[in-house]
């Protein structure tokens, strides 16, 4: 369902430098919510050749270069010896799940296997992407000037407006979600037992982000079932009650959980592979989360044999197919829509969402959560969002 007209306008008018000026009859927010739609859906697109882009310079299993993730001028002749080994790769008849995925992508943008040109559309992808990060690593030490802290978050919490949307995910987000169910637990918004229908938006797919993604192991969902591990230990539900609807825009992801039911189905349980890097930044409490993750959904598994010089802790868990199956997938763009009906969840959790959109989409969402959350339901977001005399 899309969100009622009336609802649009009475954020129009409380948003009068921010919101689009236009917006004043049903017929312009028709036309502009179909417009915006399209674009979205170009910005997921942008999204997937991001990822394209560190799987060139990071991915492992198609090449024996090293990682490249330092300055690519620098990384010249391995950045080139990379494509060669990836362009070689997606040839292959026999390919996995995010490999097949690539060659597809590129297929739909017209470059095929063999073709001179696809070389260089992955040289030009790779650095296209540099440059952004550049532009938004300036972007963001520039805001880390400002004075107020305050003002910081909020600025931070917009700044991949205008980027590609990406479905990346990783572990550490989920600690700072469990910390916060804590929280409320102990100051009393949350009884034991009482969450019993949970939304993620965006629940991402770890494919190959740019900080913590490797390739040696298939794309893998992490927070919806980091969300009811964290659920089951802290007691705010039981054991077989707890529902989680998967709210995301991507067909890869859907398609990507669709099939993850469809084998729990039968009686498969869902792997998901845990790999650390050491000599990385993380916290001792981000450490000891990562040990005891997935304690309450399902046991110990071995891990993918990791590739030939690289030096990783890793763990795997395989979840039990009772778990993967209290989660169900749905498409929805969270800026334009609501579920239909209206589902009355106890919680409602979107990590690394609302940073990809403007203050008037943000609160355009936060109005279709509001819709969604039953009386005294809870949003957890890690942004700075406004919230409206209304809401």
């Amino acid at each position: 369902m899309g969100t009622p007209f009336r609802e649009v306008l009475a954020i129009v008018e409380a948003l009068t430098d921010s919101a689009p000026s236009d917006l004043r009859s049903e017929a312009t927010w028709k036309e502009w919510s179909a417009r915006r739609s399209r674009e979205i859906r170009t910005r997921m697109v942008q999204g997937d050749e991001d990822s394209l882009a560190n799987l060139v310079l990071l991915g492992t299993s198609f090449t024996q270069q090293p990682r490249v993730t330092g300055d690519l001028e620098s990384n010249r002749d391995a950045v080139q010896a990379r494509i060669s080994d990836f362009t070689r790769a997606i040839a292959q008849p026999s390919l996995n799940e995010r490999m097949l995925f690539m060659r597809r992508l590129l297929e739909a943008k017209g470059y095929t296997v063999g073709d001179p040109r696809t070389q260089q559309f992955l040289k030009d992808n790779v650095r296209r992407v540099a440059q952004e990060n550049t532009v938004r690593s300036r972007e963001l030490q520039s805001i880390l000037r400002l004075r107020s802290t305050t003002r910081q978050f909020a600025e931070r919490s917009t700044i991949f407006r205008d980027s590609g949307l990406s479905v990346e995910a990783s572990l550490p987000p989920n600690l700072a979600v469990e910390e916060s169910l804590a929280e409320m637990k102990a100051r009393g918004l949350l009884a034991p037992g009482s969450v019993r229908r949970v939304a993620v938006v965006g629940p991402g797919l770890d494919f190959i982000d740019k900080n913590e993604g490797y390739d040696f192991y298939p794309p893998q969902t992490i927070q919806p079932f980091a969300l009811i591990d964290s659920l089951l230990r802290l007691g705010l539900s039981k054991a077989g009650e707890v529902e989680v609807a998967a709210l995301d825009i991507s067909p890869r992801v859907l398609q990507h959980l669709t099939s993850a039911r469809a084998k729990a189905e039968r009686s498969f349980g869902y792997v998901v592979e845990l790999p650390r890097d050491p000599r990385g930044r993380w916290k001792p409490q981000t450490v000891d989360y990562w040990q005891r993750f997935g304690d309450q959904i399902g046991s110990e598994t071995r891990p993918t044999a990791l590739p030939p010089g690289m030096k990783l802790e890793t763990r795997a868990v395989r979840i039990r197919p009772s778990v993967v199956m209290a989660l169900r997938p749905f498409e929805m763009n969270v800026v334009l829509q609501r579920a239909e009906p209206s589902p009355a969840f106890d919680l409602v959790v979107a990590t690394n969402v609302f940073v990809y959109y403007d203050t008037f989409e943000q609160c355009l969402a936060l109005r279709n959560v509001q819709d969604m959350l039953r009386p005294g339901g809870f949003l957890l977001a890690n942004n700075s969002l406004l919230i409206l005399p209304n809401s």
